[in-house]
């Protein structure tokens, strides 16, 4: 059974920085497009970054504006998202999805972790 936990999420001034993590166990780490989305308080869930199996290969939303940047470990399983220059907007609970498509739509996700929150304050 694949599993994901995420960690790292809290609390930040606007113009500061979080660095959230994704440990994926129980499947083949390597197979699996990796995906951060995020969903604020009675709003959709929209992708933040995704990045290929390879790492080669990277979706960024919008918003990102080089602000953010996911990067994968292979030989830990591990993803990250490094959020900079945080604003009050990006306010939201961060899910961490893997799946076997490189994709820009949840649905394509299988797998999903439990949400980590990050709050941007001041």
């Amino acid at each position: 059974q694949v599993q994901l936990v995420e960690s790292g999420g809290g609390w930040a001034q606007p113009g500061g920085s979080l660095r959230l993590s994704c440990v994926v166990s129980g499947g083949s780490f390597t197979s699996y497009a990796v995906a951060w989305f995020r969903q604020a308080p009675g709003k959709e869930r929209h992708l933040v970054l995704a990045i290929h199996t390879s790492g080669q290969g990277i979706y960024s939303a919008d918003f990102v504006k080089d602000r953010f940047a996911i990067s994968r470990d292979n030989a830990t399983n591990t993803v990250y998202l490094q959020m900079n220059d945080l604003k009050p907007e990006d306010t939201a609970v961060y899910y961490c999805a893997a799946g076997r498509m490189f994709s820009t739509r949840d649905y394509d996700y299988q797998y999903w972790g439990q949400g980590t929150q990050a709050t941007v304050s001041s």
